[in-house]
């Protein structure tokens, strides 16, 4: 069995090629867009202020999460198994929240004032404050950790206590992230203070989507390329760890919806009845992309097969970003201060600038593993652990 890194080749190379000039069209076409037009490019008016790019902004940031959690059990928990992905992890961390923060910062408008405006201002009673705070944190933490894994030190004191900074930052960010949705009472369907909980669970599951999906990819979907360590995590472990994260899921899904369906708040009630439930992707996200997923995972004939994996990994992708994406536009469907004396929901659906956007940070995102697959050793373990 050979440890075969497929994208340092001509397949590399060639992805590469393909993912920049996706990148250079998507962004240059948002960027004409938005200086021709501004913020009306978006699809989204005062009623509906956030659209597809902050959907996508979180879909990125808690998938980072996710994998930065998914880090942590080697080396903060010492589940050693995990060694063989720890580095890839990381990596995959860092640069998704640095394509999410791109999205996020080309939804803003004034793209550099924020540089100035948001750390000067200091509005420390404003979680979003806090959210920038966290995230810097954890992107200095990553990187910190990769420079220490770079040189060969995994097991010294300093780098067990990054790695504890980094599972902190981590839990610290993606929970103030749902805090910014979760405390909003004038948003009913946001209104919850399990909210983070939620917010954990599918950030790993958005993680180890990620994570299958590019391990397979460096290894030219083959697992026989896998170094032995690697094949053993994804033949046992790592597969199990999916099937529970999917399932934790969609009961919190379930109970979500449940609670929805059946509440006394009329505003909750409609955003399930008319608009989540009405609409078919929503449903085909619910059933394909996370339901049918968690079945072929609770199978062990299926979910140590590599097809399955990278099946999984695929519709989880999908099924996670449609339930970021109708979570987002969702809480903000009912009028604001109107409620149910204004029945109609709001309609919104993305622009093509909106999704430029999209395109834009996914693009980025494989841009920058792509290089990183061929000046960095991603597959690197302890040596003990070889």
């Amino acid at each position: 069995m050979s440890n075969e890194n497929v994208m340092k080749g001509a397949m590399g190379t060639q992805l590469l090629l393909l993912s920049v000039v996706v990148l250079v069209i998507s962004f240059g076409f948002a960027m004409m867009s938005i200086m021709s037009q501004g913020h009306a490019s978006f699809n989204t008016n005062s009623n509906i202020p956030w659209g597809q790019p902050i959907a996508t902004y979180l879909y990125f940031a808690l998938a980072s999460s996710g994998l930065g959690m998914i880090a942590a059990l080697p080396l903060v928990f010492g589940f050693k198994q995990f060694y063989p992905i720890v580095k890839r992890a990381i990596f995959l961390a860092f640069i998704i929240l640095i394509s999410g923060m791109a999205v996020l910062a080309m939804e803003l408008g004034h793209v550099f004032r924020m540089l100035w405006v948001i750390p000067f201002n200091m509005q420390i009673q404003s979680a979003m404050f806090w959210m920038g705070v966290f995230y810097v944190a954890d992107l200095l933490f990553l990187l910190w950790k990769m420079q220490k894994m770079d040189a060969g030190d995994w097991d010294s004191k300093t780098s067990k206590q990054i790695a504890i900074g980094s599972f902190l930052a981590v839990l610290l960010a993606s929970g103030n992230l749902a805090l910014i949705f979760g405390m909003m009472s004038m948003r009913p369907f946001w209104f919850d203070g399990l909210l983070p909980i939620y917010f954990y669970l599918t950030a790993v599951a958005s993680g180890l989507a990620a994570l299958v999906f590019f391990t397979y990819l460096s290894h030219g979907f083959s697992r026989n390329k896998m170094s032995q360590p690697l094949q053993d995590l994804m033949n046992g472990a790592l597969p199990k760890l999916f099937a529970a994260v999917l399932g934790g899921t969609l009961l919190f899904i379930a109970v979500r919806a449940i609670t929805g369906v059946y509440t006394n708040n009329p505003e909750i009630y409609l955003v399930w009845r008319d608009y989540l439930f009405a609409s078919p992707v929503y449903q085909a996200s619910l059933w394909l992309g996370i339901l049918l997923p968690f079945v072929l995972m609770l199978s062990k004939s299926l979910r140590n097969q590599p097809g399955t994996q990278m099946l999984v990994a695929v519709l989880v992708f999908g099924g996670l970003f449609a339930e970021r994406f109708y979570f987002v536009v969702g809480g903000q469907v009912v009028p604001l201060f109107k409620g149910t004396w204004e029945w109609d929901l709001i309609q919104y659906s993305p622009s093509a600038t909106e999704w430029a956007l999209t395109f834009m940070g996914s693009a980025l995102l494989f841009t920058l593993y792509l290089l990183g697959e061929k000046v960095l050793n991603l597959s690197a373990m302890p040596p003990a652990q070889k």
